[in-house]
């Protein structure tokens, strides 16, 4: 009896030391969150140059200036050109997808291209694909003095209060391990899925409708033509070794052909021909690179 009233008192004491120690971390997550978010502000303007840039190359512009990135409200931003231009609007949803995919803080955000004050293009983009809205590609956009304005929704509140949530599942963890001396183990996230389009030069490839896109025009693959390029266009302009591609694309069916990968190389290389810069080379005695000329 006696060890069982001393029991409970030693064991409250020390939850509620270990429970203070917990949330005095979470405050400190809390207020580093300011600090790292004017480090990623700053990179962003940065990407936003780099967007601008990208842009006016597509539009085969490479001596005109992007003007200074202006902040024109609260996460909201103007990207504006010395010249007029022309873009290819799914060209542009992609170039902002693949920048803006090194901004942290860019979870949400909304694209608009303005001529003058009239809105000619737009698109929403949401980490949760299910919510993007995009409409009206393949309809290249005439030239003209186009202004972009990028707002981002506002994530201060929401990374403040998913360090308090995180911060009170390890609470709730430490509760648990405390008086059941058991943590049932979490879950491991699902891994993101890679995009199924990728902008290869002035073309876009979609893996998933096995379709390659520009100016207009559309050229169909074939399900094996679409496994090749896929696995080139995950890795532009890197050497891939020929043994690689045989095994990520036939080993599957149980069966690889030696010479099935050089008949569907050459297949692609005449479909991608469209495009002069890029080509599928052979890198002697390795395998093959899908070349992409700047």
């Amino acid at each position: 009896m006696p060890d069982k009233r001393n029991f409970l008192p030693i064991k409250h004491k020390h939850l509620g030391g270990l429970l203070l120690l917990v949330f005095i971390s979470i405050i400190c997550v809390a207020f580093s969150v300011t600090d790292n978010d004017d480090f990623a502000f700053a990179r962003r303007e940065i990407l936003l140059r780099r967007l601008g840039h990208e842009i006016l190359r597509q539009s085969g512009d490479s001596t005109s200036r992007v003007l200074p990135v202006k902040k024109i409200a609260e996460n909201k931003y103007q990207i504006s050109f010395e010249k007029a231009f022309t873009f290819q609007p799914e060209s542009l949803v992609q170039t902002t997808q693949r920048l803006l995919a090194k901004d942290p803080l860019a979870r949400d955000y909304v694209v608009n291209v303005r001529n003058n004050a009239s809105v000619v293009y737009g698109y929403a983009i949401s980490k949760n694909k299910k919510e993007d809205i995009i409409a009206c590609i393949g309809r290249r956009q005439p030239v003209a003095r186009y202004r972009i304005t990028i707002t981002f929704k506002p994530t201060g509140i929401i990374t403040a209060k998913n360090g308090y949530l995180l911060g009170s599942l390890a609470a709730l963890a430490l509760v648990g391990f405390i008086f059941f001396r058991s943590v049932k183990p979490r879950k491991a996230l699902p891994d993101r899925q890679h995009p199924g389009i990728f902008l290869l030069g002035s073309m876009s490839f979609d893996a998933e409708t096995r379709k390659l896109l520009i100016n207009g025009k559309t050229v169909d693959l074939t399900r094996t033509e679409t496994r090749v390029l896929r696995i080139f266009a995950l890795s532009p302009n890197e050497a891939i070794e020929r043994s690689r591609l045989q095994k990520e694309i036939w080993e599957d069916e149980g069966v690889i052909v030696g010479r099935s990968l050089d008949m569907f190389i050459s297949k692609l290389r005449k479909k991608l021909e469209i495009d002069p810069t890029i080509q599928i080379v052979v890198i002697r005695g390795k395998g093959y690179k899908l070349q992409i000329s700047a």
